[in-house]
């Protein structure tokens, strides 16, 4: 029996650094609290935004735009993209088309960022500031490369997060100023707004920035594998529980075409219940199911047989 060779790695660049100093400062910025402090107005924000930031990146980045597992229209697709990019994850197209890469490729040499591979490090955070990956690949999106819109999003991707930084700004600046007791006006609130900046925008985004990307590195190290996906992609609670529902991770690798990634009553996926409440309000629709012979299997030759099991009993 011959022995299997090791995977010979791609040669990936290294993150220059002047090209990275936004991404630097993003992280640094949530430090200038000891200065300003925080008042639960800003805490609520910070909490509240992570949430409902991350429902976006899973439900619209990843099960809608990379793998249309449902359908809306045009007009909330683009309000699904808008709110995705506020996460600071650049445009809706760019990061779609990188992991239909992903998928094709998992594990494997031409992964953008296998931890089996590459380390856990690359994985997680190099990929993202390495020069390899900063182009979009149009041609691996183009069932959406076909709106204008968000093409012109794509390209403007920092427009979402500057729109919702000054919404931060001056919301949480009028509500601290009146939460003072002192007098509304431009000053007061620019002066109380910068906390709610500082806490409930920077410092969000940066633990969404992690918890999304754990799912490229922690997520292929931590957990239990249900399904042979030819790679170490696991299933893991408290993963699933701070990313919405995408901790359930070798599930969706063995089967990437449902809007479940919970494929069990048991296994908790927040996200999929954003989308079927969004169904029962008529903005998205046919919402594709895990099909039973998937759920009952182990291999995919064994979801072969049971889907002609299941057939035969369905017919007769």
């Amino acid at each position: 029996m011959e022995e299997s060779k090791p995977f010979e790695k791609e040669k990936r660049g290294k993150a220059v650094f002047k090209e990275e100093i936004g991404f630097l400062l993003v992280h640094l910025a949530p430090l200038l609290a000891f200065w300003t402090g925080a008042t639960w107005f800003d805490w609520t924000l910070c909490i509240s935004l992570y949430f409902i930031r991350m429902f976006f990146v899973t439900g619209g980045y990843h099960r809608y735009f990379s793998h249309s597992t449902y359908k809306t229209s045009r007009f909330f697709q683009f309000l699904i993209a808008f709110a995705a990019e506020t996460s600071l994850q650049k445009g809706v197209l760019h990061w779609a088309a990188n992991h239909r890469v992903h998928h094709r490729h998992s594990d494997t040499p031409k992964d953008p960022h296998s931890k089996k591979i590459y380390g856990f490090w690359y994985s997680h955070i190099g990929w993202i500031v390495g020069p390899d990956y900063k182009e979009t690949k149009f041609n691996l999106i183009k069932d959406f490369a076909k709106f204008p819109e968000l093409l012109w999003l794509n390209k403007h991707h920092l427009v979402p997060p500057t729109v919702l930084m000054l919404a931060v700004f001056f919301v949480g600046g009028y509500v601290n100023a009146s939460s003072a007791g002192v007098e509304i006006t431009l000053m007061t609130i620019m002066s109380h707004g910068l906390s709610s900046l500082i806490v409930g925008f920077f410092l969000s985004t940066v633990i969404l920035l992690h918890g999304t990307f754990s799912i490229n590195s922690l997520m292929h190290m931590f957990g239990k594998k249900r399904y042979e996906s030819n790679d170490e992609s696991k299933n893991n609670l408290i993963l699933a529980l701070i990313t919405l529902g995408e901790g359930w991770h070798n599930n969706h690798h063995y089967y990437q075409s449902t809007a479940r990634q919970g494929f069990y009553w048991w296994e908790i996926d927040i996200t999929y219940y954003g989308l079927k409440i969004l169904s029962w309000l008529g903005l998205i629709w046919d919402l594709k199911p895990v099909p039973r012979h998937i759920k009952d299997s182990r291999t995919k030759e064994e979801a072969k047989k049971l889907k002609l099991e299941y057939a035969k009993e369905d017919k007769a």
